[in-house]
């Protein structure tokens, strides 16, 4: 995937028989720093991540013509998509559930580390990759993040056929809408804050991953 450009791919609406949807992972938050679990606690950007949203927003600013912004309505997606809507036009950003992270039940506000001792059972379902089991303590599956995350991404992309959009969540749901485009359906590393991911959706609901979590825009912060 590494050779492909995203300027090289719609730079006109027309003519086109798929949604070209550009999908950022927001900011950095101070929980991300900490390495803590945030799941859909509501934690804002820290600095680092304010500078990665204004970095993601210049780039995507000099490229083709977007024409919609969506956002998880958590903080720290929601201001990395209306720094990304200030800079690419004034587009408003509009608000979508089903771009949340996904819910991590009882691990959610602990530490990585910590709750592999703390809590060995959540720790080890999430770990596990079962993606049939909730995590305890109101958490979701992986099954029922792939559903939520691949509705949000159908609805969006039907819409916007011909189109360049962005679309601003969280890693785990990026996640998992990698393996519904993915054939073999493997994990392909790291999605870093404020990467950049490029699905491409055609008129027949066919998915392609064009682009995968690039950070070529951002400074060693």
């Amino acid at each position: 995937m590494a050779e492909f450009s995203i300027t090289d791919s719609l730079s006109s609406s027309s003519g086109t028989d798929f949604a070209e949807i550009i999908v950022v992972r927001h900011g950095q938050t101070i929980w991300n720093f900490q390495g803590k679990c945030q799941g859909q606690l509501d934690i804002e950007l820290n600095e680092v991540g304010k500078q990665q949203a204004a970095a993601v927003a210049d780039r995507l600013s000099k490229e083709p013509k977007i024409s919609a912004v969506y956002s998880s309505d958590l903080k720290r997606a929601l201001e990395t998509a209306e720094t990304i809507a200030s800079r690419c036009g004034g587009l408003e950003v509009v608000k979508d559930l089903d771009l949340r992270e996904r819910h991590m039940g009882s691990l959610q506000g602990v530490g990585f580390s910590e709750s592999e001792k703390t809590n060995p059972i959540g720790y080890n379902i999430l770990k596990s990759r079962n993606e049939n089991q909730e995590i305890p303590g109101g958490g979701e599956s992986l099954d029922q993040l792939y559903e939520r995350c691949k509705s949000a991404l159908l609805r969006i992309g039907r819409k916007h056929i011909g189109e360049r959009v962005v679309v601003v969540s969280h890693g785990a749901s990026i996640e998992v809408l990698y393996k519904w485009a993915c054939a073999d359906g493997k994990y392909a590393g790291n999605i870093r804050n404020a990467s950049i991911t490029v699905f491409h959706l055609y008129a027949d609901d066919k998915w392609a991953v064009k682009v995968w979590a690039d950070i070529t825009h951002l400074s060693p912060y």
